[in-house]
């Protein structure tokens, strides 16, 4: 069987003990959560300052999950390029993480550049976004563990993209000619690894948070922000 799906009680799937598990890379992508440039399809809902908050406190929680995970080298990896007095720089050292500047390109060839970096250095790679407020490290910690004897690894969106993606070598060919942005990413990926006769794992599915209409399934997320954050 080419993929295994990892059991929905996925807490129970971790039989690796993390302080043995070879390191590993566990990679964030990120963008300045500066008003304006982020989370511009809640700006309606939210206001760009509303908005900005909201990806912030995201950017926020997916560095704390990665920042549970044992024995991972991390690396948060920011749009643009952040002097050192920017949030992610700050975000970074406050959690012992090498800061680097996303290289130009489209979505695929920023991504594939910081795994095949990645790869060069260890043994396995996983790589997640600051969209989704569903990582936790047990979660992570999964994907890391799948690596051991599967080639990749993906935590499907419930939108048909991927909330994560995990290698242990690298093709170019999952990330190129891949049409990011919509629900036909997961499928096409499936249908790449497929391809290249890897072995792969998909955790359970999480949700992005994305447009209006996702705000009301966080609604923690939501009161946690309030009153700064209200629906316009």
């Amino acid at each position: 069987m080419p993929w295994a799906q990892i059991p929905a009680d996925w807490r129970g799937f971790m039989a690796t003990d993390a302080r043995i598990r070879p390191s590993g890379a566990l990679l964030l992508f990120a963008r300045e959560p500066v008003p304006g440039q982020v989370k511009t399809r809640l700006i309606p809902a939210l206001g760009a300052e509303g908005a900005a908050r909201l990806y912030h406190a995201m950017l926020e929680m997916a560095l704390e999950a990665a920042a549970a995970v044992p024995g991972v080298h991390r690396e948060l990896w920011c749009s643009g390029a952040p002097p050192t007095d920017r949030i992610c720089a700050g975000l970074a050292l406050g959690r012992g993480m090498a800061l680097h500047r996303q290289p130009a390109g489209d979505l695929g060839a920023r991504m594939g550049w910081a795994l095949s970096r990645a790869l060069g250095r260890t043994d396995r790679a996983v790589l997640i976004g600051s969209d989704c407020p569903g990582y936790d490290a047990r979660y992570l910690s999964a994907a890391l563990d799948a690596l051991t004897d599967h080639d990749a690894v993906l935590g499907p969106a419930a939108d048909g993209g991927y909330v994560l993606i995990g290698l242990r070598r690298y093709a170019p060919e999952l990330f190129t000619q891949m049409p990011w942005g919509t629900d036909g990413v997961l499928a096409q990926t499936r249908a790449v690894l497929d391809r290249l006769g890897w072995t792969w794992a998909e955790l359970p599915a999480l949700t992005d948070l994305d447009r209006p209409e996702d705000l009301a399934q966080f609604p923690a997320l939501m009161a946690s922000l309030a009153p700064q954050t209200h629906l316009e």
